[in-house]
C-alpha cells in the first residue's frame, strides 16, 4: 500500500480593507465652485481694466466688447488730471481715518463695559447695539437728511457751512452711528474669550478700571482690533450713499462720490470714468495688502463662544 499525501490547503488571508476615502468628485466639485466663484468675482474688475485700457473711439466705434486695436494708459492720466483726484484723495482721508480711529475707541469701551462690568442690563444694551445694524440706511435718509439740516456747527468744524449738512464732520459722525453696533458685538465675543485669571490677577496687584481696560484688555484685543479696522478702512472709504446725500458740494466729497466730476452733460467717457474707478479702488487694495493677515482672521472674528 502505497501512503497518499492529501493535500492541504491553506485558507487565504483576509487582506484588510482600507477605510472609504474621500469621494474625488466631491473634492473636484468643491475646486470647481471655488474656481468659478473667484472669475465670477474678478470679471467685472478685469472688464473695467479692459475698457480703461482701450481709447474712447474705438469703443464708440467698434463697441465694448470687441478685440482691441490699440492699449493705452492715456484714460488714466487724463482721469487723474481732469477729476483733481489728489485732492479727492485727501478728502476720503479726512473722513475715514478718524472715523476708524473714533469707532475703535468707542466700540472697545462700550464693549468692555459689556463684558467685564456687571450691569444688569448688560445683555439688553448689547441687542440694542446689534439690533441697530438691522435698520436699512435708506428708510432713515429723509429725517437724517432734516435734522443735518438743522444742527448747527463751528466754522472749523463744518468747514464754512455752519451746519451738520455739507461737511466732513457730519459724514464722521454718520458712519461711525452705523458702524459702531457691529464693532461692539465683534469686540465683545472677543472680549469673552480673554480669561478671567487674568483680571482676577489684575484686581489682587490693585488695577483700577481703566488701567484694566487700557493697559490689559486693549493689547490682548490688538489682532481684532487690527482686523476691524483694515474692514472699517474699507467700508467707510468705499462709501457712496452718505457722500452723495448729505454733501451738496463737490469739492467737499471723498472720491468715491467724486468720479461723477469725470461724466459730462451729453456725453460720458466710460473707458476714463473706468480708469477713475480703478484708480479710487488703489488703497483698498494696498490696506488689504498690507494688513491680508488681519484682514483674513476678521472673517472669523465674533465666532467664538461667549
Amino acid at each position: 500500500m502505497t501512503d497518499t499525501a492529501i493535500p492541504t490547503t491553506t485558507a487565504p488571508r483576509q487582506q484588510s480593507r482600507p477605510g472609504p476615502k474621500p469621494r474625488a468628485w466631491g473634492q473636484a466639485a468643491s475646486q470647481l465652485f471655488l474656481i468659478s466663484a473667484c472669475v465670477l468675482w474678478l470679471l467685472p474688475i478685469a472688464f473695467a481694466l479692459y475698457v480703461a485700457l482701450r481709447p474712447y473711439s474705438e469703443t464708440s466705434k467698434y463697441g465694448y466688447v470687441s478685440l482691441p486695436h490699440t492699449l493705452t494708459l492715456s484714460n488714466f492720466t487724463n482721469a487723474w488730471n481732469q477729476s483733481d483726484m489728489l485732492h479727492f484723495f485727501w478728502n476720503s482721508v479726512v473722513i475715514t481715518v478718524p472715523a476708524v480711529i473714533i469707532v475703535l475707541l468707542l466700540a472697545s469701551g462700550v464693549a468692555f463695559v459689556l463684558t467685564r462690568v456687571n450691569v444688569k442690563l448688560n445683555v439688553t444694551l448689547l441687542i440694542v447695539f446689534t439690533a441697530g445694524n438691522l435698520l436699512p440706511q435708506q428708510v432713515i435718509i429723509t429725517p437724517l437728511y432734516r435734522i443735518f439740516l438743522q444742527i448747527p456747527l463751528p466754522d472749523f468744524l463744518s468747514g464754512g457751512s455752519g451746519l451738520m449738512y455739507n461737511s466732513a464732520f457730519g459724514l464722521i459722525v454718520i458712519n461711525v452711528a452705523f458702524q459702531l453696533g457691529f464693532c461692539v458685538f465683534v469686540l465683545s465675543n472677543y472680549m469673552k474669550s480673554v480669561p478671567d485669571e487674568m483680571y482676577e490677577a489684575a484686581l489682587v496687584d490693585g488695577a483700577g478700571l481703566w488701567t484694566r481696560y487700557w493697559r490689559l484688555t486693549l493689547p490682548l484685543c490688538r489682532p481684532a482690533l487690527a482686523a476691524l479696522a483694515t474692514l472699517l478702512t474699507t467700508w467707510i472709504y468705499n462709501d457712496f450713499f452718505w457722500a452723495i446725500t448729505l454733501m451738496s458740494s463737490g469739492d467737499k466729497r471723498p472720491v468715491t462720490s467724486a468720479l461723477a466730476n469725470l461724466q459730462g452733460q451729453f456725453v460720458s467717457n466710460q473707458n476714463m470714468i473706468a480708469a477713475g474707478a480703478l484708480i479710487a479702488a488703489v488703497p483698498t487694495l494696498v490696506v488689504y495688502v498690507l494688513l491680508q493677515k488681519q484682514f483674513i482672521a476678521g472673517l472669523s472674528l465674533g465666532s467664538s463662544k461667549g
